[in-house]
């Protein structure tokens, strides 16, 4: 009787289709790590696009890919950071709680190095009828 020197990665192929499916499901679930609460507007959906995402967390500081910095920080890597970047937009979340004058000087600094798609992201509000 004549063995068998296959190796079998039926199983392998299984496992890997899992973490696959996992994943692809977890992806979009995914947003960033800073918790924030955002204000509630009556906004409409957008569509997702590949863009750069600002937050501002309630204590006013500034999360930029993850990395927080203060404000003077910001102020003086974002230009370098949009050269080398080129986001196609950027998406400042702000905690409901932060001051308006530090979500006005944050997109002051973006307008000012060059970026003219910039969205506000806001929870929906619900509706209550």
């Amino acid at each position: 009787m004549p063995l068998n020197a296959d190796i079998n990665v039926t199983s392998l192929v299984d496992v890997a289709f899992v973490l696959l499916i996992i994943f692809m499901i977890t992806a979009p679930i995914m947003q960033g790590g800073v918790d924030v609460r955002l204000p509630r507007a009556q906004v409409r959906a957008i569509e997702p696009k590949q863009g750069l995402v600002v937050t501002v967390d309630a204590d006013g500081k500034i999360y930029l890919d993850q990395a927080g910095l203060s404000y003077d920080d910001f102020r003086a890597t974002f230009p370098a950071f949009v050269r080398t970047k080129r986001p196609t937009g950027v998406y400042l979340r702000a905690d409901g709680r932060v001051a308006y004058a530090r979500v006005v000087q944050v997109l002051a600094v973006i307008r000012g190095a060059g970026v003219r798609d910039v969205g506000l992201v806001a929870e929906p509000e619900t509706i209550n009828r």
